[in-house]
């Protein structure tokens, strides 16, 4: 068992932002890099919408970047999973990395969400390369394509209306006869003339040329039949899973499983226990907006440990 001033669980944009105010301000903060080190935006291809890179930054480099920085001001890192977060008696925190424990007086948790997948042949060997989860990421890489878009909530009527301002077909895959958005959502998609729906299907393969993807092969719920489909892109829109399995147990999460924050603040429901980035985000799940909160997440924690000097 050792003792850290602040640890920070998780990398991103998030995590890493923590890191660089926390260790700007003398915090000495120890990050814990979890299994995909750089989050989200390490499977992501270029990245376009970050102020001040008007010819954009592929993903992976600008986490590159990013932990450099971090790394620059003294932040410490080690690679582990967590496991656990307790709280003691005196209000100091347990972070488990299975058998390993430190304890800190104050936690942010910048763990994330994950994109839910299908788990069909072709679609890790094409994440990126034309098959994405975020349609404000990269749909304006399918100008004048076609694009499929699977799911039939509200997320993915989002998605696929979103869509319509670049691509110039927009197939929506529905798994059933219906679509489960709401009703605003449904007529918003089934009104736009870019947007077909094909219902009782579901993505079965993801063609490509080994470089990007080329097509799909559907199949029919209903009957089994398998048909070949050309297209650009799949945007999966299924769902995020916040990754907050270890911390359940002590901090509140909502009906989704996300980490609940006090309005106006980055502080969980347990004291000196911060969040940041889409592990508490429903609703942007952006790469700045993750920034921001991680700023947020710094700053109330530099002001709860100022509390204990």
């Amino acid at each position: 068992m050792r003792e850290e001033r602040l640890v920070i669980i998780g990398t991103g944009p998030a995590g890493y932002t923590a890191a660089i105010y926390a260790a700007r301000a003398e915090l000495n903060p120890l990050v814990i890099e979890g299994p995909q080190v750089g989050g989200q935006l390490t499977q992501t291809t270029e990245v376009e919408n970050w102020p001040g890179y008007p010819k954009g930054m592929m993903g992976p480099e600008m986490m590159m970047l990013f932990r450099e920085q971090a790394e620059r001001f003294g932040t410490r890192f080690q690679t582990g999973n967590v496991t656990d977060l307790k709280q003691k008696a005196d209000k100091k925190l347990s972070v488990f990395l299975g058998e390993e424990e430190i304890v800190a007086d104050a936690v942010i948790v910048a763990t994330g969400a994950s994109a839910r997948w299908l788990g069909i042949e072709g679609e890790n060997e094409y994440k990126g390369r034309g098959v994405s989860a975020c349609a404000t990421c990269d749909g304006f890489f399918f100008k004048e394509k076609k694009v499929f878009v699977v799911g039939g909530g509200d997320s993915a009527m989002e998605e696929a209306n979103f869509l319509t301002k670049f691509a110039k077909e927009v197939v929506v895959l529905v798994r059933r006869d219906a679509l489960k958005a709401s009703k605003i959502m449904q007529e918003r998609t089934l009104k736009n003339p870019k947007i077909t729906i094909i219902w009782n299907s579901e993505a079965a393969q993801i063609l490509g040329n080994e470089t990007k993807m080329t097509g799909l092969k559907l199949k029919d719920t209903q009957t089994g039949e398998i048909t070949e489909h050309v297209g650009d892109g799949l945007f999966i829109a299924i769902g995020h899973e916040p990754n907050t399995a270890p911390f359940k147990d002590l901090l509140e999460v909502d009906k989704g499983n996300y980490l609940v924050i006090k309005p106006g603040s980055s502080k969980t429901s347990v004291d000196g226990v911060f969040a940041a980035g889409d592990v508490a985000d429903h609703v942007y799940r952006q790469a700045i907006t993750a920034a921001g909160t991680g700023c947020m997440a710094a700053l109330d924690a530099e002001r709860y440990l100022a509390a204990f000097e």
